[in-house]
């Protein structure tokens, strides 16, 4: 996959608050988490997850392989029918200013809206659609 650099297109998502097409992860962890917001932007209007960038915006870098694969697992295991989403992996090689002395990524993970109503499907078996709304994800 293609590392791109482009911090302009970086700073325009920063500058961005969290909302209905943008939400930011520090990195994930929760396989049920991630699918709810897969499955919320899918049913809404899409948007994007800028995976490496924690909350109050800070970019913290992480492994994009690592990132894809949870992301992956993630939407076979709880997403009905999966959610379709493409990534795209950015190198950060300075801070403001301020030069790294080694490259961090981010991986921005593209979810479009889709023309079928997706679900999460919990450890029980039962099927739950979200939707976003502002910067939530909510059940419908």
């Amino acid at each position: 996959m293609e590392i791109k650099k482009n911090m302009e297109l970086i700073h325009q998502f920063l500058k961005s608050e969290e909302g209905e097409q943008l939400d930011f992860k520090q990195s994930i962890n929760k396989s049920p988490r991630i699918a709810k917001t897969l499955v919320a932007f899918a049913n809404t209007q899409g948007g994007k997850i800028l995976v490496g960038v924690s909350d109050n915006k800070k970019i913290m870098g992480i492994d994009p392989e690592e990132e894809m694969y949870m992301i992956n697992k993630a939407n076979r295991e709880y997403c009905v029918p999966p959610v379709h989403c493409t990534y795209e992996i950015f190198e950060i090689d300075y801070l403001g200013d301020q030069e790294l002395e080694e490259e961090i990524y981010i991986l921005v993970v593209n979810v479009s809206k889709s023309t079928k109503q997706h679900a999460f499907r919990g450890h029980d078996g039962k099927l739950l659609p979200y939707q976003r709304i502002a910067d939530m994800t909510k059940p419908i």
